[in-house]
């Protein structure tokens, strides 16, 4: 599988992974001023974004390590102007990294939900 292709394909894993234990999906790639949201998603009346990221191996700090203090922020910024378009800032949220790691060289994958994985300041309790 290709690079570009097991991204897409690690998107749908995890957003079948989230919708399997009870996440709504809000946005899908949702677009804004400074960046791109992977998932928007919701449950029990919190916003989760969701960064995606999908890996061949777990080499170099794997997925989860590739989610840096600059890639944070722009997320942070990202969703600011998310919860700002959809006036949702009296809101909880909270910001989960995905995974999807493929084992070895076989055609299976691992799929690590990291939730709550970084506390940005959003000039608002979280």
């Amino acid at each position: 599988m290709k690079r570009r292709s097991f991204g897409r394909f690690g998107e749908w894993a995890a957003l079948l992974w989230l919708l399997i234990r009870g996440y709504r999906l809000r946005h899908r790639n949702w677009r804004g001023p400074s960046g791109e949201l992977d998932l928007v998603m919701s449950r029990r009346g919190e916003i989760v974004f969701v960064e995606v990221k999908a890996r061949s191996g777990s080499g170099f700090g794997g997925a989860l390590g590739a989610v840096n203090h600059r890639k944070q922020a722009a997320l942070a910024r990202t969703a600011s102007a998310y919860l700002s378009r959809f006036t949702l800032w009296d809101r909880p949220c909270r910001f989960d990294v995905i995974a999807v790691e493929r084992n070895g060289r076989g055609p299976g994958f691992r799929v690590t939900h990291q939730a709550n994985a970084f506390q940005p300041d959003l000039g608002r309790r979280m």
